[in-house]
């Protein structure tokens, strides 16, 4: 059965398109079925894989599917692909607030959210409130999972510290987390970036995949 896993945060910049399409790189790599869905109207991503494409050669059609969408429209979509059964992944970059209708169906729609972090005072602040904003979900969905992924982590923090500063989060904590490097900041639709590999294999464990 198609799994749905959504990036969803209250707002922008908090890592959710570059963890979203690491992720995705690092699924096909493992040999997953996969497609991305950008709800951004911008699609940030589709034309990276444009000119990506242009400037390397490669053939689009031999890697996985980037669609854009948008927050409103995705619901129908999500339920079309599931059905389709042509997929065991799909990942929705979403650009929505969480206040949004959309962004709620969104979430009951969705297996696992993952909501990108820092550590920074107002980061936490936005994190907190986003898991707040989504938690109504799962009385309509009891199996969603609700996770929080440490963003742009200083490689000198210990883990215990990082647990220590999100205890106060009502989520899943990925015990993985994104250091704050220019390889994932740099990322590629085509290639994926080895060390990426340990948290791919975390959320795969969180969706028994």
């Amino acid at each position: 059965m198609t799994k749905v896993i959504s990036f969803i945060s209250r707002k922008g910049g908090t890592g959710k398109t570059t963890n979203a399409i690491n992720l995705s790189t690092m699924l096909v790599n493992l040999g997953h079925r996969l497609v991305l869905v950008e709800t951004d109207t911008n699609y940030t991503l589709s034309t990276l894989r444009q000119m990506e494409t242009h400037r390397t050669g490669a053939k689009d059609d031999r890697m996985f599917q980037i669609l854009g969408s948008e927050d409103d429209k995705v619901i129908e979509e999500l339920k079309s692909l599931r059905s389709a059964d042509n997929f065991d992944i799909v990942i929705v970059d979403s650009a929505g607030k969480t206040t949004d209708t959309a962004i709620r169906r969104l979430t009951i729609e969705s297996d696992l959210v993952i909501v990108p972090t820092s550590l920074t005072q107002n980061d936490l602040l936005v994190t907190y409130q986003t898991i707040e904003d989504l938690k109504a979900a799962k009385e309509h969905n009891p199996d969603l999972i609700i996770s929080v992924l440490p963003n742009r982590i200083h490689s000198s923090m210990k883990t215990s510290t990082i647990r220590e500063a999100l205890s106060e989060l009502d989520a899943f904590i990925l015990e993985n987390s994104i250091p704050q490097k220019n390889l994932f900041a740099n990322f590629s639709t085509i290639l994926p970036e080895k060390q990426y590999l340990d948290t791919a294999k975390e959320i795969l464990q969180l969706l028994d995949l």
